[in-house]
């Protein structure tokens, strides 16, 4: 097997990952065909779940199946940040009736069902019924020095707090490619923490306004007219968001990570558990299947 033919970033020394392998494209949802063949039979007839297609930052390299999906943002008259929840509507599912969260945005069926992996799908903030404002939080470690010094465990992210996403850094890569924020949305007043990547950056800015970008790093970044038309409906003056889930095995990445500098992942999203790597200036549809959530 060649270098090329895997995924794992080569300075790893890590046994490749060929997606050929069960539970690699079958499961991800990577190819269309092999994915609606898995999913026919893999559908489940609880609550929730089966053959669906998210938005989401693209699986550059790493053994992770596929990209960590997308959450739609809007800002509200005050400046404060917020996901877009869908809208929750009952549904029969393999002959059961059940309630779900779906809406149509920017020419995709946006779903709760893209956040049911990695366990999320039995977090109390994930059930399409349950209420919350939706605003992203920070928490009480975030990864980023700037929000230590500036933000408390609990706080709401506003807009001024990214004025500076044009120039920003952290020493990692180059400078001025957006400034980013970790936090969590819909696990106020819950046991489990849904942990979400905001970042504002002036490439998303331009993909949403031109479906093409320079970034500061010197890259030319290009999107199709159904990416662009979702970006500009999921996106809000450069930010953009999504559920920092690795999809591997359920760790939690970094944008700007020191140690994504050794696996040329310096600008690119870094997971430290098995090197994936995510990158978030390609919004790719990926399709998977969604695991059902336990009853109600």
């Amino acid at each position: 097997m060649s270098a090329d033919e895997d995924k794992y970033p080569g300075e790893s020394g890590r046994r490749r990952f060929v997606k050929g392998v069960v539970g690699g494209a079958a499961l991800a949802g990577v190819g269309a065909t092999g994915s609606a063949a898995i999913n026919s039979v893999t559908t489940s007839p609880g609550k929730g779940g089966g053959a669906t297609q998210a938005m989401a930052i693209e699986n550059t390299d790493g053994p992770a199946p596929r990209g960590m999906p997308q959450i739609p943002i809007e800002i509200d008259s005050d400046g404060y940040i917020k996901g877009v929840w869908p809208d929750v509507k009952t549904v029969s599912q393999g002959g059961v009736q059940v309630k779900i969260a779906e809406m149509e945005l920017g020419g995709q069926t946006y779903s709760s069902e893209w956040f049911q992996y990695c366990g999320v799908e039995t977090y109390q903030g994930i059930q399409p019924t349950f209420e919350s404002q939706n605003y992203f939080h920070v928490g009480s470690s975030p990864a980023y020095q700037w929000q230590s010094e500036e933000m408390s465990a609990g706080d709401r992210f506003t807009v001024d707090m990214f004025s500076d996403y044009e120039s920003w850094g952290n020493g990692v890569g180059v400078q001025g490619l957006g400034k980013p924020a970790t936090g969590n949305w819909r696990s106020q007043d819950t046991e489990d923490t849904i942990p979400v990547t905001i970042l504002r950056s002036p490439v998303i800015e331009q993909l949403a306004e031109d479906g093409q970008a320079r970034g500061a790093d010197g890259e030319t970044y290009e999107v199709p007219s159904n990416v662009q038309t979702w970006l500009q409906a999921s996106t809000a003056q450069g930010f953009i968001a999504w559920l920092n889930k690795c999809t591997h095995f359920c760790c939690v990445p970094k944008w700007k990570s020191e140690g994504g500098v050794k696996f040329n992942a310096a600008n690119e999203v870094y997971c430290p558990c098995h090197q994936s790597v995510y990158e978030p200036f390609s919004i790719v549809p990926t399709l998977f299947t969604a695991r059902p959530r336990p009853e109600e």
